[in-house]
Parts: C-alpha cells; sequence; structure tokens
C-alpha cells in the first residue's frame, strides 16, 4: 500500500520550490500530476518526465479518472507520493471519488481580474473558495495556503476573512 504524504495545487505543477523544498521535505520516491488536458499530452508529458528525472523521483501523470482508478486497485502500490494538482476542481473530483486526501496545500494559483490575491502566489475565485469549504466541512481536509514550508502559513479561516465570508 502506498501513502499520500502531500498534495498540493500549483498551476506550474512542477518547478524549483516544488523539488527543492516540498520534494525534500516530505521524503517521497514519486510526484503523480493530476490533470486532464496534460495526461493526454504526449509532448508536454515528456517535458515533465525530464524535468523529475533529475530529482530522482518517479513521475506520473494521471487524469483525475486514472488517479482514481489507480487508488481504488492497489492504493498507490508502495508509492510515497506526492499529488500535484493545477487547479481546484480537479482535486475536488478525485477526493469525492474516494482519494483519501486528509492535507491540501493551495501553493501557486496566478492572478487574473476576478480573482483576490490571498498569500503572494496565490490568488482565487470566490467559487473556488467556496469548493475548498466543501472540501473541508464534507471530507475533513484540512486546506491552508503557503509558498513553501518555511513561508508563512495561511489557513482556510483566514482566507475566508480576507473575501469577507467569515
Amino acid at each position: 500500500m502506498g501513502e499520500i504524504v502531500f498534495a498540493r495545487v500549483d498551476d506550474r505543477l512542477i518547478h524549483g520550490q516544488v523539488m527543492t523544498k516540498w520534494v525534500k521535505g516530505y521524503n517521497c520516491n514519486s510526484i503523480f500530476i493530476i490533470d486532464n488536458s496534460l495526461a493526454n499530452d504526449e509532448f508536454m508529458k515528456q517535458v515533465y518526465m525530464m524535468s523529475a528525472s533529475a530529482a530522482h523521483v518517479a513521475l506520473k501523470i494521471l487524469s483525475t479518472e486514472e488517479t482514481i482508478t489507480l487508488w481504488k486497485k492497489d492504493k498507490f502500490n508502495g508509492f510515497r507520493v506526492i499529488l500535484l494538482y493545477k487547479d481546484i476542481i480537479s482535486v475536488k473530483e478525485t477526493i469525492a471519488n474516494g482519494l483519501p486526501i486528509k492535507k491540501l496545500n493551495i501553493g501557486g494559483i496566478a492572478k487574473s481580474q476576478d480573482r483576490k490575491f490571498i498569500i503572494p502566489s496565490v490568488s482565487l475565485k470566490k467559487e473556488e473558495l467556496e469548493i475548498l469549504v466543501e472540501l473541508a466541512d464534507n471530507f475533513g481536509v484540512e486546506v491552508f495556503f503557503q509558498t513553501v514550508p518555511d513561508s508563512k502559513r495561511v489557513d482556510l479561516e483566514d482566507a475566508l476573512k480576507l473575501f469577507g465570508l467569515k
């Protein structure tokens, strides 16, 4: 049986902070990128595979459906996994279908007009924040916002205050 050691939403997926801070800090042996469009893009899959090989971790790029199937089949079969998601809706889909994520780090979502900053590198739409509340309330997921392990951590309750929802 494998273990989910860390789950993160970061629209850049694999980059320096993930590889040098989070991967080493959690002593994982694999990274699973969960993204429906990337799972069907052979060229980009190869780009990501090359970047992970330098860190000596196994990399799988899966759709949400493939992730759920793999978990139900063999509980990630001995992998100590960091799950990386590009978006919050994919996290919801996998959790709602049985993936047991208990802590979720939101670490990088770029700013756009309809988003509000929670921390300097994370901005959310109100709808995304509502999904995170649903994950916390209905599935017991501890949601927090943090760029790297040694930066300030902001909890979901504080994010709700920023949106005037608490």
